[in-house]
């Protein structure tokens, strides 16, 4: 090569394929490219692979020997055999166990109860916190709103709650053990959603409607600090350690 030639660029163990970092082409230039699909697919595959050597280097994580095996068949028909035990296990009940026909629906009388779906009944709940209602004394002991309009806040509280928690956890966790505060957290909540979707249907609950009142708030507290205990415990030990270690292989972006 003369001196006024241009060097080549820089290659990854003679390879050809894949520039430094810094020489990486930007979207214009990558548009003009003639080179076919395979070509940049083994240069993604490439970039790949040094970086995870660069990461392998710089961890103090120790590689082991990992036993993996192909998809097909030993996946595929593991698989297989799980659904079809658990689609024969549908049949099966539905077979054995038909659902009652009831009578056609009335459109004239009012039914003695009226329930939403199952899978609404914490919300269905969260309507009946009326003795939570405060009273005031400025306006002659009455409270400030109606109980259905605070049943209505207080479905705008929760799920308010639950949609900003993943902007105040950030962290880079995987496992409820790395964080046993937020798990707590989440304890709480689904144990909070089963009480309180009991409080709903309180009427064909065989028990004092004031103790299952008190219970809806009490046993997510204990609950949650039940799972924070435990998780605590939990975070000094071989495997936390080895978890920690092999995680920080891949650390998120």
């Amino acid at each position: 090569m003369s001196d006024n030639d241009t060097p080549e660029t820089e290659t990854d163990g003679g390879t050809g394929i894949v520039p430094p970092d810094d020489e990486t082409p930007t979207w214009s230039e990558r548009k003009e490219r003639t080179q076919g699909l395979s070509r940049l697919t083994y240069e993604y595959f490439e970039r790949a692979r040094r970086e995870d050597q660069d990461l392998r280097q710089e961890s103090s994580y120790v590689e082991r020997d990992v036993l993996g095996f192909p998809a097909w068949p030993h996946e595929m028909i593991r698989n297989l055999a799980l659904t079809s035990f658990f689609v024969g296990m549908i049949v099966f009940l539905s077979a054995t166990l038909p659902p009652e026909m009831m009578p056609p629906a009335n459109s004239s009388s009012t039914p003695a109860v009226i329930l939403p779906d199952w899978y609404l009944y914490w919300s269905f709940g969260l309507l009946k916190l009326g003795p939570l209602n405060p009273d005031l004394a400025l306006l002659g002991g009455k409270s400030l709103m109606a109980d259905r309009t605070y049943g209505v806040l207080a479905n705008l509280v929760v799920v308010g709650a639950i949609t900003i928690v993943p902007f105040l956890n950030k962290g880079a966790a995987r496992r409820p053990v790395e964080q046993p505060f937020w798990a707590s957290v989440g304890v709480f909540g689904v144990i909070f959603a089963f009480t309180v979707a009991v409080l709903s249907v309180k009427n064909l609950v065989p028990m004092d409607s004031h103790l299952l009142f008190d219970l809806t708030f009490l046993l997510p507290f204990v609950g949650g600090f039940i799972a924070y205990a435990i998780l605590k415990s939990m975070r000094e030990g071989y495997m936390f350690t080895l978890n920690r270690r092999y995680y920080r292989l891949r650390p998120p972006k």
